[in-house]
């Protein structure tokens, strides 16, 4: 008889990203590049990638091809995608320049936010959006209203 099998499968967390692209093979290759992605496992299908599972940090992100007669579409069919990714690293710098040498496009520059990261987005090859971040500073929960005040006005 099996042991008792786990809820959540080992290294998953409770919510986990599933990025639907147009050509699953290029996407493992750049994530792999841009991101630091490890490749896990992929099944295979005739049109190319079915499942497979990536790891960027401590984190699964599980990515399969466009099959659009079962309504999974990458996010270049519908013109952009309204899902950013979150992505901690420990040196902001040099993940942002690793992103965009591998062939992001950068959409928000980075910069120091209110919030206490340095932070900037792109936008990868597949349509997904990123947002690279390095924690520097812990902000008093207090001073974020007026910290978020002075950051809308002046803008």
């Amino acid at each position: 008889m099996a042991g008792k099998v786990n809820p959540i499968p080992e290294g998953c967390h409770s919510i986990t990203p599933h990025l639907i692209v147009d050509d699953g093979e290029k996407a493992i290759d750049f994530y792999t590049k841009a991101f630091g992605a490890k490749e896990l496992f992929r099944v295979p299908s005739p049109g190319g990638i079915a499942h497979a599972e990536l790891q960027i940090g401590d984190s699964h992100i599980y990515l399969c091809a466009e099959c659009p007669e079962m309504g999974a579409k990458s996010p270049k069919a519908y013109g952009g995608s309204p899902v950013g990714i979150h992505l901690y690293v420990e040196d902001v710098d040099t993940a942002f320049k690793t992103a965009l040498d591998a062939g992001c496009k950068e959409t928000m520059p980075l910069s120091k936010m209110f919030w206490g990261d340095r932070y900037g987005k792109v936008i990868d090859p597949f349509g997904h959006t990123w947002s690279l971040a390095t924690h520097v500073e812990d902000v008093p929960p207090e001073e974020l209203p007026a910290r978020a005040e002075a950051a809308m006005c002046g803008q």
